[in-house]
């Protein structure tokens, strides 16, 4: 197996997955930019895209009568695409901009030291121009919605921005993480209404919830390294008592999800897609063992099942309301 000093010595950050596309089919020199916008690692923009797209299909199926065509009833594809595409291109960023500010910090963590910067792959002034670049395609997708979403998704550079620095302040970054990773359940609904009304927003403090949960598992990873460079977490803040957190955690966002599609009025068979993704989660729950990380890393990559399960069901319901008059 490869060592962590082998990867670093090959241009590859210590935990970067064997044979992924990046260091198959990029050129060598690009790859400590796929590092710092972590395209070899794709769960990240798939986390930061869920929120968007249950925003989107929640709002598609929205107050809708049987009988409606079912075109009306899924979120436009459009859409769709663009959310995709600037998951992708502000996850990238804000990781960029995290690098940049960790760099200190990363370079005191066994996991983190080899990643481009503090390894020396890229200078600052590299991997800056590379984050502004990845903001102004940020920016591209974003214009291309109504000007209330437009609006709406600058705001979220100031949760962005302050992100970083909370692990060195407080116990909570991962409040502050779900704040910003759970702003496209705002988005969604904006995009389609050109406002903010209460599903939109009991979507998006459920999905904080989430988001809280499955990055305490992350955050158990380095919770030794953690303790050692005076990092924060809620994983050294939960200690022993992580699993009756989660329990809570998740609990709540179910509840906030359950109540933002009552008040959206979705059709009952997207709640199907809320009670699968329950299972998921409760079985994160019973299998996690916070003393191994490489299990931990696994538990925190299957969360993006709840985000299927969750879009999955919506979408159903959309079908269901089409189809409600034939049955």
């Amino acid at each position: 197996m490869e060592t962590i000093q082998s990867k670093a010595a090959r241009g590859r950050v210590a935990d970067a997955p064997s044979g992924h596309w990046v260091y198959r089919l990029l050129p060598r020199w690009l790859w400590p930019y796929a590092q710092l916008a972590r395209w070899d690692r794709p769960i990240g923009w798939w986390l930061l895209l869920w929120p968007c797209w249950w925003s989107a299909a929640l709002a598609a199926v929205a107050f809708a009568r049987p009988g409606e065509p079912l075109s009306t009833l899924l979120p436009p594809p459009g859409h769709i695409a663009l959310f995709l595409l600037g998951a992708v291109s502000m996850r990238g960023a804000g990781c960029t901009y995290n690098d940049l500010v960790d760099e200190d910090i990363d370079s005191k963590v066994e996991r983190t030291r080899s990643r481009p910067l503090p390894s020396g792959q890229v200078t600052r002034r590299q991997a800056w121009t590379f984050l502004v670049l990845q903001a102004l395609l940020g920016l591209a997708v974003l214009l291309q919605f109504n000007d209330f979403a437009v609006l709406l998704g600058i705001a979220s550079l100031a949760v962005v921005a302050i992100y970083p620095f909370m692990k060195r302040i407080t116990n909570w970054p991962q409040f502050v993480l779900g704040l910003a990773f759970s702003w496209g359940a705002l988005m969604g609904w904006a995009a389609a209404f050109a406002d903010i009304d209460a599903p939109a927003v009991l979507l998006y403090c459920g999905s904080i919830l989430w988001v809280i949960g499955y990055d305490t598992i992350y955050a158990h990873q380095d919770k030794e390294d953690d303790a050692i460079v005076g990092v924060r977490s809620t994983a050294r803040l939960f200690g022993a008592n992580t699993k009756s957190w989660l329990a809570g955690l998740y609990g709540g966002a179910l509840m906030l999800f359950a109540l933002a599609f009552a008040a959206a009025e979705a059709p009952l068979p997207a709640l199907a897609g809320l009670v699968a993704a329950g299972a998921h989660m409760a079985r994160q729950i019973a299998a996690l063992d916070i003393d191994d990380p490489d299990q931990c890393l696994r538990l925190f990559k299957s969360n993006s099942v709840v985000g299927w399960l969750i879009f999955a069901g919506l979408l159903g319901g959309g079908v269901w309301q089409a189809l409600k008059p034939l049955v």
